[in-house]
């Protein structure tokens, strides 16, 4: 089968696609035949060795943590599959390599893709949807009638954030390059701004603010109420390290109103998933499909920013 892979840190030319043994499925998994993954920017930093000093993962590493497909096979003690049976999830906690022909995951990781998209669009949201879904209700206790900003909104968890902030009621303000601001704002957005010309003492003040870009915390979190809290999912990319420190320090301090955490989803979780995507409170956004060729330029886009929602592999072409 063909697989993803690099077995160097470096630009997105380290990407590779190799010829792998189809893995088995052992007691407890499933075996998946992907129809289709997404590129996730938090792996980006991983490729590039920003974290080899904290990362533990052997060499040769794997790409993706989300994907959508078909059970192919069934490991055992596992009976809540069928075979030929749609499903969408996530790669076990930092264990990358979606972006394969088949995986072998812990049946926990799944849940039955949502009936009224296709398995493409499927692969674009488990990884985005349970990481919004988990900062807002979990970690944010976002409530109806709140005001939330949502800080880098038109990326993947960006746009599933506003989506769902909007569904549970509260005031929804995004920040967005300016040649997004009406296509955020179709998403949900009751109030769409350019980030590049709004400082943030330009804005009033809000309850909930999700920041997907890592840079300037501080300034934001004096736009935070007396009662706000704020969900960091991203950390300077320029002195990542310093970012990640100097914002589990502020978290440890500050633990109501400093929220971080790393995305490891619940069966119950993903399954909420599926359901709020039926139920259409969110839905996915695709930016580009690459074939599975594509990785290194798939990388490279998500690297110059400006991305749409998600970019998806699709592994039949």
């Amino acid at each position: 089968m063909r697989a993803v892979q690099y077995t160097r840190f470096g630009p997105p030319e380290v990407l590779r696609v190799n010829d792998l043994p189809t893995p088995q499925p052992g007691p407890g998994e499933v075996l998946v035949e992907v129809r289709a993954a997404s590129v996730d920017a938090g792996e980006l930093a991983f490729r590039a060795g920003k974290l080899r000093r904290i990362s533990r993962t052997r060499s040769p590493r794997g790409v993706g943590g989300d994907f959508a497909g078909r059970v192919a096979a069934l490991g055992s003690g596992v009976h809540a599959w069928s075979v030929g049976e749609k499903v969408w999830g996530l790669m076990p906690h930092f264990a990358f390599g979606a972006i394969a022909d088949y995986v072998a995951v812990p049946e926990q990781r799944l849940a039955r893709a949502p009936k009224n998209l296709s398995l493409l669009e499927s692969a674009a949201l488990p990884v985005s949807g349970t990481t919004a879904m988990t900062a807002l209700t979990d970690k944010a206790g976002l409530n109806s009638g709140e005001r939330l900003l949502v800080r880098g909104a038109t990326g993947g968890v960006g746009s599933i954030a506003v989506q769902l902030g909007k569904a549970l009621g509260a005031h929804v303000t995004a920040l967005a390059s300016a040649r997004n601001l009406d296509w955020i704002t179709e998403l949900g957005a009751d109030v769409a701004l350019d980030y590049r010309t709004t400082r943030p003492q330009d804005l009033g003040h809000f309850d909930v603010i999700l920041d997907v870009v890592g840079t300037d915390l501080g300034a934001y979190w004096a736009r935070l109420t007396r009662r706000g809290r704020m969900v960091a999912l991203a950390f300077d990319q320029d002195r990542i390290l310093t970012s990640m420190a100097t914002t589990g320090l502020r978290a440890a301090l500050s633990p109501r109103r400093m929220k971080l955490f790393s995305n490891n989803p619940s069966p119950t979780r993903i399954a909420e998933l599926t359901a709020s995507a039926e139920a259409g409170s969110i839905r996915p956004a695709i930016d580009t499909v690459y074939p599975i060729t594509g990785i290194a330029e798939a990388h490279r886009r998500l690297e110059a920013g400006g991305v749409r929602g998600k970019l998806v592999i699709d592994m039949q072409r």
